[in-house]
């Protein structure tokens, strides 16, 4: 049985490489390739592949949520997800999900094509130890994170890059008051004791996407968090 494949990354050179991976497997054929999320849902409800090796940073919607659309109206597709960045973060998001395989693109080729034919018979390739971690982050960050109210998340994002609750009332355009009240809001609710502390935590954790507003914009991919 051919395995027909819809393969998903925007960048040209990367997805030519595992097109020509993937082809030179008898047994599985790319029918089609999307460059942003919203290409990859047109491209699913037309072809109707088996599997989509969707990477995991694109332009358009984020993974998660092109995962959970195809998976709740197509769901005879298998969405493996391909990655270069293999956080918690990530990994805990494509679990809630819905993808069946979290494979990061420096495995052996060999290893790619077993992964896009196993899931194509309908297996699950996440782990124990890829679960266990999913788990620990949802419980241990992404809980307090999704507890925090939007501008609770931009104070936090702001402290984290250094600001002032003064330059962050001015940023935000909100008093003072009002930025000592959502700081100790934030700190209770991720259980720190100071400001330092809530910047060590944010940048431990490497909240991906989340903090993408004006002004904080740490050092890292695509002048966000990485």
């Amino acid at each position: 049985m051919t395995v027909r494949v819809l393969l998903a990354d925007d960048h040209p050179v990367v997805r030519a490489g595992i097109r020509a991976m993937l082809e030179k497997a008898l047994d599985i054929q790319i029918v089609g390739e999307a460059t942003e999320g919203a290409e990859v849902r047109r491209l699913t409800a037309e072809l109707y592949p088996q599997v989509l090796l969707l990477d995991l940073r694109m332009p358009g919607p984020p993974a998660e949520e092109t995962v959970a659309w195809v998976r709740t109206r197509y769901p005879e597709t298998a969405v493996l997800v391909l990655t270069a960045h293999d956080m918690n973060a990530y990994l805990a998001r494509m679990v809630a999900a819905g993808a069946v395989g979290f494979v990061a693109k420096e495995e052996a080729p060999e290893r790619i094509v077993e992964a896009v034919r196993r899931v194509a018979r309908g297996e699950v390739l996440f782990s124990g130890e890829q679960l266990a971690r999913a788990r620990h982050w949802q419980e241990e960050v992404g809980a307090r994170w999704e507890s925090l109210t939007e501008r609770e998340r931009e104070v936090l994002g702001l402290i984290a890059t250094g600001h002032s609750n003064k330059q962050i009332a001015e940023a935000l355009a909100i008093s003072e008051n009002t930025v000592e009240t959502h700081v100790g809001n934030l700190l209770g609710k991720l259980a720190v004791s100071s400001r330092t502390e809530a910047m060590a935590w944010v940048w431990r954790h490497r909240l991906p996407g989340d903090l993408d507003f004006p002004g904080a914009n740490p050092p890292g991919e695509n002048g966000g968090f990485p």
